[in-house]
C-alpha cells in the first residue's frame, strides 16, 4: 500500500496527464488514504475530469470533492438559454428517447426527470448537457421503469463479468431481488468497480443495482 505522500503524487501526475485541466486549477491532499480534490474550475466537465483522473490512480480507495466552479462573465448563461441548449441536446441524442426527459435549470444547476427504460439512457442524458456552457451540475432525477424482460438470471449477468477481461468474477457476488441487483465483494481499482457496474446495468430487466463492493488488492 502506498503511503499518503505516494498517492498524493501519483494523483497529481494524473491530472497532469489529464488534457481537459490544467494543473494549477485543483489541489490534492491524502489523508489515510483518502484524496480530496480542491480548486476552481471553469466548468463541471472539468470537475468530472479530476474526479475520474483520481480514481483512476492505483490504491485510491475514497475520493472527495471540493472544487467549485466558477465562470466569467463571458462565459456565464442565462438559466433560460441553458435549459434551451439542454433541451436541443437531448433531442439530438439518438439514445434518448424523444420526450421522455425534462430539464430544469437553477442557477445554471441542470435538473433531469421522467422516466426511461435503461441505465444507459439515463446516462446518455447526462452526457448530453453535462458539458453545455455554463453548467454548474447535473441531477440526474429520471426513473427507470420496468420494460418487458421478465425474470433477471443470475448467471447471465456472472457470465457477463467472466467476458471481461479486467474484471476477476470469481471475487464477486451477485444477489437478485426481483429487479433488484445488489453486488458484492472486492475489486482492485475503481474503474474495475466502474465495469461491474455497467456489466451489471447492462442486463436486461435491471431496474436498481446496490454496490457493495469493497476496493482492495
Amino acid at each position: 500500500m502506498k503511503s499518503d505522500l505516494q498517492l498524493q503524487q501519483d494523483v497529481m501526475d494524473e491530472l497532469l496527464w489529464e488534457p481537459a485541466l490544467e494543473a494549477a486549477e485543483i489541489g490534492v491532499s491524502v489523508k489515510e488514504g483518502v484524496v480530496t480534490l480542491s480548486g476552481n474550475v471553469n466548468s463541471y466537465s472539468k470537475k468530472l475530469a479530476a474526479e475520474k483522473a483520481a480514481k483512476r490512480v492505483k490504491d485510491v480507495n475514497a475520493v472527495a470533492v471540493d472544487i467549485h466552479i466558477k465562470l466569467s462573465s463571458e462565459e456565464k448563461r442565462t438559466d433560460e438559454d441553458i435549459a434551451k441548449a439542454a433541451m436541443d441536446a437531448l433531442l439530438w441524442n439518438t439514445f434518448v428517447p424523444a420526450g421522455h426527459v425534462k430539464v430544469q435549470v437553477d442557477n445554471g444547476w441542470i435538473t433531469l426527470d421522467g422516466e426511461l427504460e435503461w441505465q444507459y439512457q439515463k446516462d446518455a442524458a447526462v452526457n448530453a448537457v453535462k458539458d453545455l456552457q455554463g453548467v454548474r451540475g447535473v441531477s440526474n432525477l429520471v426513473q427507470l421503469r420496468p420494460g418487458p424482460t421478465g425474470v433477471i438470471v443470475k448467471d447471465h449477468i456472472k457470465k457477463a463479468l467472466e467476458r471481461i477481461a479486467d474484471v476477476e468474477a470469481d471475487r464477486i457476488d451477485i444477489i437478485t431481488e426481483g429487479r433488484s441487483i445488489t453486488v458484492k465483494g472486492k475489486v482492485r481499482s475503481w474503474s474495475e468497480r466502474s465495469e461491474v457496474e455497467r456489466a451489471v446495468w447492462a442486463t436486461p430487466g435491471v431496474w436498481s443495482v446496490k454496490d457493495e463492493l469493497v476496493i482492495a488488492p
